[in-house]
């Protein structure tokens, strides 16, 4: 491809509305333009770019059996209905109604459409195990789309979705995708982590997501560097760091208007570890008390599978149902459930008096209050492994791809059933992943950067070599520049040459910022000698090759 004939709009300005570095790169080398929040147009180095891992992708899935079909971005809402689905999703799904006043929707995900059609056209156990996976564009409302490609309203991803006779087979197909995604992973040039999740929405038994680290990220992963555990921070265990055992009697501390646990530790000179923190939450119309420890924050997710829905209460719910102003509150002498963090087991605490401007030092559990005991902190850098003891470390994180284990959520109300060897009909083991192709693209910028550009891996490189002639009003330049470039074609090799007639310096910033693996630089003084220039973006190392050399030099390296 010629860049006179190809649009690649280059920014010498980092545009004022990107933050992340894989949107700033992404604008400025021509990659891509924005229509609206979260609305991306894809120019054609971005497109190139997304085709590669497409196929990469595909090779991958068709290499585990799974069979690629397409199914609709518009779904009728009776399939959503069903499944329960179209009642819990909120405002993120785009619905709408055709012109005969029937309710639709946009899909974010097609579970219920595979579930639809397996009822349609599994018969037989002799049917399964199926994999049928697609690429396609999904869409979803996001409140706050942001980050470039990172978090968009409109987005391509594949997803494939297994269908088994039983959870032996759900299993295997389960580690079957997981070691395709590490292929997957691997070839874009990724340095990821898969890191056990919560299914959300998605629902099922077990879920793992394929995270790649990025301060960009909007995510976050504890990581035990010695035995391996990997979690998301919504799903991670942790040990806190241990506390000294005081002798401090049970006594109350007067507090003049210090409500915060930062607030009293500061009052008091004690560290915000010693304090019990309590934490009125309505679960339906149930009142139930969660206490933490000080220096810990309360993990919403995890107490929502012990208790299901809830919300903080309000000031005024606080003093009907304890007695006390929210500021105070301790876990003594109250007749609700409380629901308490297993850190807080061992040690001698400080907490709320449950009476204005007082609280009381040296509660012990179990002696001073009876709570049931969970984990229900939220793991922070400096916490300990569950396994091993070993401290983790917290790490921002872009999800590219995650696996679910659906079980026969979405095959019982959609009745997709088989018949099994002996007659009876059974629901379908159904398994859900996703790969989000342009998240891999932006990841993969997010890791591989300088000062002057993208540094693209050769496997997902728009380009794998481009040409660089100098100067294009020299004759012998352009001769040697138009014969190599035709001589690469030949060989399969994908190339870009630079046959605008501007200055060395622009044509070098350009290629720099664009990211192209390999650099053949052509300059007058070197075609003297019968020589051309080869750079390697990624290490910046130039070495002289003689022109006849250079298709067979860039063959072996691409």
């Amino acid at each position: 491809m010629r860049y006179s004939k190809i649009l690649i709009p280059t920014l010498k300005e980092t545009p004022a509305e990107a933050e992340a570095i894989s949107h700033i790169l992404m604008l400025r080398a021509g990659y891509i333009r924005q229509l609206a929040a979260g609305l991306y147009i894809y120019l054609p180095l971005g497109l190139k770019v997304i085709e590669k891992i497409n196929k990469i992708i595909r090779e991958e899935m068709n290499a585990i059996g799974a069979q690629e079909i397409t199914m609709p971005a518009l779904h009728p809402s009776e399939v959503w209905q069903e499944t329960g689905r179209w009642y819990e999703i909120g405002d993120e799904m785009f619905r709408l109604k055709d012109r005969g006043g029937r309710d639709m929707c946009l899909g974010m995900t097609h579970e219920e459409i595979i579930a639809w059609l397996a009822s349609k056209e599994i018969r037989s156990y002799k049917e399964l195990p199926q994999i049928w996976y697609q690429i396609q564009i999904k869409l979803r409302d996001e409140a706050r789309p942001k980050s470039g490609v990172l978090r968009t309203r409109e987005f391509l991803m594949k997803d494939s979705y297994s269908l088994d006779a039983d959870e032996e087979g759900l299993q295997k197909s389960y580690e079957l995708h997981a070691d395709a995604y590490h292929k997957i992973f691997t070839r874009c040039g990724l340095k990821y982590y898969m890191v056990e999740s919560d299914p959300g929405m998605m629902g099922g038994a077990r879920s793992h997501e394929f995270m790649a680290p990025s301060q960009s990220g909007e995510d976050e992963v504890a990581i035990c560097d010695k035995c391996g555990y990997s979690a998301n921070v919504e799903l991670a265990c942790s040990i806190p760091e241990g506390i000294d055992e005081k002798n401090w009697l049970l006594e109350e501390v007067y507090t003049p208007d210090k409500r915060t646990v930062q607030e009293v530790s500061d009052f008091l000179k004690i560290d915000s570890k010693y304090f019990i923190k309590s934490i009125l939450l309505i679960s339906g119309e149930i009142p139930v008390l969660a206490l933490v420890r000080g220096d810990q924050e309360l993990h919403e997710k995890k107490l929502t599978k012990i208790i299901g829905k809830h919300r903080t209460a309000h000031k005024e719910e606080v003093k009907d149902i304890l007695g006390i102003e929210a500021g105070f509150i301790g876990p003594m002498n109250h007749k609700i459930r409380i629901i308490a963090d297993s850190c807080l087991k061992e040690g001698v605490y400080i907490s709320g008096a449950n009476k204005p401007h007082y609280h009381v030092k040296g509660i012990k559990p179990d002696k001073d209050f009876v709570a049931e005991w969970f984990d229900i902190h939220v793991a922070k850098e400096g916490d300990f492994c569950t396994r091993c003891k070993s401290p983790l470390r917290i790490e921002k994180v872009i999800e590219i791809g995650n696996i679910f284990m659906l079980d026969t959520k979405y095959s019982l109300p959609m009745k997709a059933f088989y018949l099994d060897k002996n007659g009876k009909e059974r629901p379908i083991i159904m398994g859900s992943y996703g790969i989000g192709p342009a998240r891999i693209a932006a990841a993969v910028i997010e890791q591989n950067n300088d000062k002057d550009g993208i540094i693209w891996p050769k496997s997902i490189a728009p380009f794998d070599v481009e040409i660089l002639p100098l100067n294009m009003k020299d004759s012998k330049t352009v001769e040697v520049s138009d014969q190599l470039y035709n001589d690469l074609l030949k060989e399969g090799i994908d190339v870009l040459i630079d046959d605008r007639e501007e200055r060395a310096g622009v044509k070098f910033k350009d290629a720099d910022l664009i990211g192209i693996p390999i650099h053949i630089i052509i300059g007058e003084k070197n075609l003297r000698e019968g020589f051309v220039e080869i750079k390697d973006r990624r290490i910046k190392e130039t070495v002289k090759i003689k022109v006849s050399e250079v298709t067979e030099r860039v063959k072996i390296t691409v």
